[in-house]
């Protein structure tokens, strides 16, 4: 076809005005290609001359080609081989025995670790002391100059401060490309020994960089605080060594903001406190507390969830550093946030797969926009082709994933063959849909529209979760319901209509459904609960305000 991939992939709007056709639906016909060619080699034939002319047609112009995609023959059938010679189940039942499973590597075979390959091994994750390797640093080096383009275009300056969630996926699944990232934008380089360990961290001149060093507001996730704490060290050592350097404010954003937190105070602990940039919940406990919130109805406006994230992630960690309590600095580092951040590195996963997504991120970005009084930039990497690295707004990742998965009528037909898990996999993903506007505004009006449209005024589907489960349907409209109420969602007029009219359907399916069950019926009343209505909670978050403002 004579096409260049990296081209079709990095702007797949654009015609093509050989083929007439844009580049989205040209890699469209390259996927369908490709698996007719694989299904040949699976039958252990090279794909010939003939083959290539039915299957491209016109397009196949570049017979001399054929050599390079037949050489894939050996590599395909080995594939194929490990792939049949995984062993899940008998695996699972030697477990059950206590007998020997062999072990093996894990990863994601969609990012080129056929390793893993075959499954049914008890497998190992990684050697946390490569982290990152040579080609995370790479892809990350490519993240952070996409992330510091995109904000030089939209605002003229470099963004002095950007909030980054450092989920454990980017670690397990790939080798540490957001680390990577993160020592770009401080200005600093992995140091590697010959074996690929990283042995520390090193200095890059600002003549080299060519740019000031951006400083970093981090929430790591539980998983990577626990199971990682060497990454967590690393990355805390390079934002010292940082703010260390005698450099000017203007070109070194981690040094400005350290000296403003030290306010001329010169002691070891004083330094200590203002270079703690790394945060996450208290130890032994997980997840950022904004999504519980989200889902408990428990806040009125934006400022609720933002206490929310401090109370629960206001706890430092480092060299040196496990869990200190560190509100005032989470505080003071929000305040000067211009960017918060997440990627996705696989299709496999998405910000709707869990709450955590929205808890995590959505709860930093509301916290960010409270602390600092301005608009806060949201933007979501995308390293799922490494060699064609995206940033995009938040908002055009929400819009991209509801497209393709959440509002395709295939994946929704895939959801509708698992029967109850299914509609309850659905009324979750669309729960945290709404957990995504609650706390950043980033999700559109139509999107809520159609998610009435297709989920509750569809008599097709309205029937398979009438049959199936009706609480998750019921669950759907009543977050719905809820959207319009806090006005999240300005609905079509008609849409909401309907919403309500099938509303009453539903209470009536959940009605009967409970027989001669006893107790109260929630139906579509939304009880707001805030801490201030709450004694345990609101003293405990009283506390919390009382130390932020004593020590301002």
């Amino acid at each position: 076809m004579d096409l260049d991939l990296a081209e079709l992939l990095a702007d797949q709007g654009r015609v093509s005005t050989r083929y007439g056709k844009s580049y989205g639906a040209l890699l469209e016909d390259i996927d369908a290609a490709a698996k007719v060619f694989i299904g040949q080699f699976l039958k252990g034939l090279e794909v010939d001359p003939g083959l290539a002319q039915e299957v491209l047609g016109d397009k196949f112009i570049c017979l001399d080609a054929l050599s390079a995609v037949n050489s894939l023959l050996p590599r395909v059938l080995d594939l194929n081989q490990r792939i049949e010679a995984s062993r899940e189940i008998e695996s699972l039942l030697s477990g059950f025995t206590g007998s020997y499973i062999p072990a093996g590597p894990s990863g994601l075979i969609t990012r080129g670790r056929d390793d893993v390959l075959p499954t049914g091994r008890n497998f190992y994750s990684l050697d946390p002391h490569r982290v990152p390797t040579r080609a995370a640093w790479e892809v990350g080096k490519r993240l952070a100059e996409k992330v510091l383009e995109k904000h030089l275009n939209e605002e003229g300056r470099y963004p002095e401060n950007i909030a980054l969630y450092w989920m454990c996926n980017d670690i397990m699944w790939a080798d540490g490309e957001g680390l990577g990232q993160m020592f770009y934008l401080l200005g600093v380089r992995p140091r590697w020994l010959p074996n690929g360990r990283v042995a520390g961290i090193e200095v890059s001149p600002l003549t080299e960089l060519g740019r000031p060093r951006i400083d970093l507001t981090v929430r790591v996730s539980g998983i990577t605080r626990d199971n990682f704490p060497n990454c967590v060290e690393l990355l805390d050592e390079a934002i010292q060594t940082v703010a260390a350097l005698d450099e000017p404010s203007e070109q070194n954003f981690v040094r400005k903001h350290t000296l403003a937190q030290l306010d001329g105070r010169k002691d070891e602990e004083a330094w200590r406190d203002a270079t703690l940039r790394i945060f996450a919940a208290r130890p032994g406990t997980y997840q950022a507390g904004v999504n519980l919130a989200v889902y408990a109805s428990a806040w009125k406006e934006e400022k609720d969830l933002a206490d929310i994230f401090v109370y629960w992630n206001g706890f430092a960690y480092g060299k040196g550093v496990f869990g200190k309590e560190a509100f005032k600095q989470l505080q003071s580092n929000l305040s000067t946030v211009d960017i918060t951040y997440n990627k996705v590195v696989t299709d496999e996963s998405d910000l709707f797969g869990c709450c955590c997504y929205f808890g995590t991120h959505g709860g930093l970005t509301a916290a960010a926009r409270v602390a600092s009084g301005k608009e806060v930039k949201t933007y979501y990497g995308d390293t799922r082709e490494p060699e064609h690295v995206e940033v995009r707004t938040l908002a055009d990742e929400i819009r991209r994933v509801v497209r393709t998965k959440l509002l395709n009528p295939k994946w929704i037909e895939g959801q509708k063959r698992h029967g109850y898990k299914g509609a309850g996999d659905i009324s979750k993903r669309i729960g945290r849909v709404y957990g995504w506007e609650a706390t950043t505004r980033e999700v559109d009006d139509w999107i809520f529209d159609d998610i009435t449209k297709t989920f509750i005024l569809d008599e097709e589907n309205r029937k398979f979760f009438e049959e199936n489960n009706p609480w998750a349907m019921e669950e759907i409209a009543r977050r719905l319901l809820e959207a319009h109420q806090r006005g999240l969602w300005n609905a079509n007029p008609e849409v909401l209509e309907g919403l309500k009219e099938f509303y009453l359907e539903i209470e009536g399916w959940i009605e009967e459904k409970m027989g001669e069950v006893k107790g109260d019926f929630q139906g579509g009343a939304i009880d707001i609960l805030t801490a201030e209505e709450v004694a345990d909670w609101g003293a405990k978050m009283r506390e919390i305000k009382a130390k932020l403002e004593s020590s301002r």
